[in-house]
C-alpha cells in the first residue's frame, strides 16, 4: 500500500489551520481564547463544541469527540487517515507524492474510499459526455441551455449526461479497471433478475438518457446522483436518484450545500428550495446561499446540516396550496431544531426556477425581501383564511398554530408568538396559554417514556409549559431496594450510603446506570503529571530549567503503572531527546486513537476566566503563574500514592509471615515507608492522623 512520506505529513499538519478547516463545516464564534459551535457530530441546541486554535485541537463536551485537524476530517467525513491527509493537502495546495498503485490496489485501500473514487470517476465520465459527446451536446447540453443555465454554472455543479444505452458506463468503468462490486454498491450499475428474483448474471446502467446532477457531501466529494429523463412521454419517473449506500444517505444530504456553505455563513441565512434546478437558477442569479431537499421530506439530519452554518432559514414555496399544506410539517421540524424560519411565496404556477427566469435576477431579489414573512405569522394567515367565519374550523386553526409554537425551543420566542396569535385571532392570551399547555401535556403522555416528543418540554415544566412546577410536585419515588450484592457494587462505584437510602429508605432517583467507577488515585496522579508536561513543557521554572526538564528529572527511576500515561510519558521523553518540546499540536496527530483522545482531553478546558475579572481589576492567579507549586504538588502526590501502595503491600505481607527474619525486614520497611508518608504529607500540607505519628 502506498504511503505518504513523513516530511509531507508534517508539512500538511503544519499548514492546516484547525479554525479554517473546522470552519468549513460549522459556524464558529469566538468566546474567550477558544471558538465555539454546536457540535457537528450530535444534535444539540446550545454550543458545547470547542476549538482551541493555540493547541490545534477540537473537543465536544457533549459527545466527547476530540482530536486534531486530521482527526476532525476523519470524524466528519468517515474516512481513513490517509484520505484525511489528502483532503487537507488539496485544501492547502500541497503536492502529495505516492507510489504508483494499480486500480485494484486503489480500490482495495478502503471499501468506503473505493465508492468515493468510483463515484468521482462516474461524475467525470458523465460531465465529459455532456461536453464532448454528440448525443450529450444535442440532448443534454441543449436542455440545460433551454433552462437558462450557462457554462459557468454547469461547470460549478459538474453537471453531466448519461447516454441512452444499456451499458455505456458499465463498459467504460470496467475498461478503466473498476471492480463491478463498487459499481453495484454505489447504484451506478443494476443487477438484472428473473421473475423469481434470481440473479441472471446480467448487469445494466441505472442512469440512461438523463441529465446528471452530481450530489456532493459538504467537503465536495461526490456521493450520489440525481438524474432527469429528457424523453417525452417516458413512463419512467421524471427524476431518478442513486439508492442508499455506505457513502450516500439522502436524509443527511442537502443538494448544493457544498457550493452554498460559505455564502450561507457570510449572509447568515439559508434559502431552502425543493429541486435541483431551483438551486442552479438561483445560484446563477447571484443568490448562492441556497440548498434543496431534493424532493424528499425534510429530515432531522438535513436540519442539523443547516444549523451548522446559520440559525436563519427562509423556505421558498411555489403558490400551490396543496404543496404548501404538505410542507407545513417540515417547517415545524425546522422550528423544533431551533431555527428562525421565514417563508416566501411565489405566484400560482411559478416555482423559484421559473420565477427568476421570468422576472430576472434583480426583481427576484426584491421579491425575496418584500414577500418574506415569519412562518408563525404566515401559518396564522393561511389557516385563518381557510377557517373564514366557521367557528369550528377557526378553533382547529388556532390549535394548528399552537402546535407549531410548541415546537419552538426558546421560551421567550414562544411567549411572543402566543401574544401575536392572540391578537391575530382576537382570543384572550390566557385562553391560548391554557390550550397550549393542554397540547404539550397530551404530546408528553403519548411520547414513549412520558417524554415530550416536541422537544419543548411538558406542560408544567419550566422548558415547555407556562405554569412552573410547585414544590409539592415531586417525582414518584422508586421503592425498590438494592440487594446486598448491588449495594456493595454501588458503594464500590462511588455511591454514598445517603444515595442508597434516597432520604426515605429507598433508592430515590439513583439507578445502577448512574454509577460510574471512581478513577484510581494513582491513575489521577500520573494523569496530572502528563497534563503538566503536555501544556507547559517549555515554560521556565528557574534559569536553564524548564517544566519538562524538572518533571522528568524528578521522575527518574519512577515508572508509571497506567498504560496510556506510561506511553505518553515515553513519547514526551522521545520528543525531548530529539530536540523538540512535547507539544499538543504534535501528539494530537499520533497514529493511536487512544493517545489522540487523551491528549485532546488533557489539553481542553471547558471553562475560561471571564474577562469581567480583568475589567473590575480583580487579579485571579492562573496556573501559569503557579507552575512551580503545581509541579511540586504533582510529584509529591504521585510519590505519596506510590508509598501508600507499597505500604499496603507490606502490611498485607505481615498477615502471611514466612519466617522471623523476613517479618523483621518487613517491619523495618514499613517503619521507613510510614516516615516517608508522613514527610510527604507534611510537605503537601495534608492533615496526618495522630495514630500515624
Amino acid at each position: 500500500m502506498a504511503r505518504i512520506p513523513k516530511e509531507t505529513v508534517d508539512q500538511i499538519i503544519h499548514h492546516a489551520d484547525i479554525v479554517e478547516v473546522v470552519g468549513d463545516f460549522v459556524s464558529l464564534k469566538r468566546k474567550g481564547q477558544n471558538m465555539w459551535a454546536c457540535c457537528p457530530f450530535h444534535h444539540e441546541k446550545s454550543p458545547s463544541f470547542s476549538v482551541a486554535p493555540a493547541k490545534g485541537l477540537y473537543k465536544c463536551f457533549g459527545c466527547g469527540k476530540a482530536g486534531g485537524v486530521v482527526q476532525f476530517i476523519m470524524d466528519i467525513e468517515g474516512t481513513s487517515y490517509v484520505e484525511a491527509l489528502k483532503y487537507l493537502a488539496k485544501k492547502y495546495s500541497i503536492d502529495v507524492q505516492e507510489e504508483e498503485k494499480t486500480p485494484e490496489q486503489q480500490l482495495a485501500q478502503n471499501e468506503k474510499d473505493s465508492q468515493f473514487i468510483v463515484s468521482n470517476w462516474a461524475k467525470d465520465h458523465y460531465h465529459k459526455l455532456l461536453q464532448d459527446n454528440e448525443e450529450g451536446q444535442s440532448i443534454g447540453w441543449s436542455y440545460l441551455k433551454q433552462r437558462g443555465l450557462n457554462q459557468a454554472t454547469i461547470k460549478t455543479f459538474e453537471l453531466g449526461y448519461s447516454l441512452d444505452q444499456w451499458d455505456d458506463l458499465l463498459k467504460s468503468a470496467t475498461a478503466a479497471g473498476f471492480e463491478l462490486k463498487y459499481l453495484e454498491k454505489t447504484g451506478l450499475v443494476v443487477r438484472r433478475e428473473d421473475d423469481q428474483g434470481q440473479d441472471t448474471g446480467r448487469r445494466y446502467d441505472r442512469f440512461r438518457g438523463r441529465v446528471m446532477f452530481p450530489i456532493h457531501n459538504i467537503s465536495g466529494r461526490v456521493i450520489g446522483f440525481g438524474a432527469r429523463t429528457l424523453k417525452p412521454n417516458d413512463k419512467t419517473a421524471k427524476y431518478l436518484n442513486s439508492p442508499e449506500s455506505e457513502i450516500y444517505h439522502k436524509s443527511d444530504v442537502l443538494y448544493g450545500l457544498y457550493q452554498a456553505r460559505q455564502p450561507i455563513r457570510s449572509e447568515e441565512l439559508c434559502y431552502l428550495v425543493e429541486g435541483y434546478l431551483d438551486v442552479l437558477s438561483l445560484h446563477q442569479g447571484g443568490i448562492k446561499n441556497v440548498v434543496a431537499s431534493s424532493g424528499t421530506s425534510l429530515t432531522d439530519g438535513q436540519i442539523r446540516l443547516i444549523k451548522r452554518y446559520t440559525d436563519n432559514v427562509t423556505v421558498l414555496y411555489d403558490g400551490d396550496a396543496a404543496g404548501i399544506r404538505a410542507s407545513l410539517r417540515g417547517i415545524d421540524m425546522l422550528l423544533e431544531g431551533g431555527l428562525n424560519v421565514r417563508v416566501v411565496l411565489f405566484p400560482d404556477g411559478d416555482d423559484p426556477d421559473s420565477y427568476i427566469r421570468k422576472v430576472g435576477d434583480q426583481r427576484f431579489k426584491e421579491h425575496l425581501e418584500g414577500a418574506s414573512q415569519d412562518f408563525i405569522q404566515f401559518k396564522t394567515d393561511l389557516v385563518s383564511r381557510e377557517a373564514a367565519h366557521d367557528p369550528v374550523k377557526k378553533a382547529e386553526a388556532i390549535r394548528e398554530v399552537l402546535q407549531s409554537i410548541s415546537k419552538v425551543p426558546d421560551p421567550i420566542k414562544r411567549q411572543v408568538f402566543l401574544q401575536q396569535t392572540s391578537q391575530a385571532f382576537g382570543i384572550d392570551e390566557q385562553v391560548l396559554i391554557t390550550e397550549y399547555n393542554k397540547l404539550v401535556r397530551n404530546a408528553t403522555q403519548k411520547a414513549p417514556g412520558g417524554q415530550s416528543s416536541s422537544g419543548s418540554g411538558a406542560a408544567g415544566s419550566n422548558s415547555g409549559g407556562f405554569q412552573p412546577r410547585t414544590n409539592n410536585q415531586q417525582s414518584a419515588p422508586n421503592n425498590r431496594r438494592l440487594s446486598p450484592e448491588e449495594e456493595a457494587e454501588a458503594l464500590m462505584y462511588g455511591a454514598s450510603p445517603e444515595d442508597l437510602m434516597g432520604g426515605g429508605g429507598d433508592l430515590g432517583t439513583l439507578t445502577r446506570e448512574d454509577l460510574e467507577p471512581v478513577p484510581d488515585v494513582l491513575e489521577l496522579c500520573e494523569r496530572e503529571v502528563v497534563r503538566l508536561l503536555l501544556l507547559y513543557s517549555p515554560q521556565p521554572l528557574a534559569p536553564e530549567v524548564s517544566v519538562a526538564q524538572y518533571l522528568l528529572e524528578q521522575l527518574e527511576g519512577t515508572g508509571f503503572k497506567t498504560g496510556i500515561y506510561a506511553d505518553l510519558l515515553h513519547l514526551c521523553r522521545q520528543e525531548l531527546e530529539q530536540g523538540r518540546w512535547p507539544e499538543v499540536r504534535t501528539l494530537i496527530q499520533h497514529g493511536r486513537s487512544d493517545i489522540r483522545s487523551v491528549v485532546a482531553e488533557l489539553a481542553t478546558e471547558k471553562y475560561e476566566l471571564s474577562p469581567n475579572w480583568t475589567t473590575h481589576q480583580i487579579h485571579v492567579p492562573r496556573e501559569l503563574d503557579l507552575l512551580q507549586t503545581a509541579c511540586d504538588n504533582a510529584i509529591l502526590r504521585l510519590n505519596k500514592v506510590n508509598v501508600e501502595r507499597e505500604l499496603a503491600v507490606r502490611l498485607e505481607a505481615l498477615r502471611h509471615p514466612t519466617d522471623e527474619a523476613s517479618m523483621m525486614e518487613n517491619l523495618q520497611t514499613i517503619h521507613l515507608l510510614k516516615q516517608m508518608d508522613n514527610q510527604l504529607a507534611n510537605m503537601l500540607g495534608t492533615v496526618i492522623p495522630r495514630a500515624s505519628m
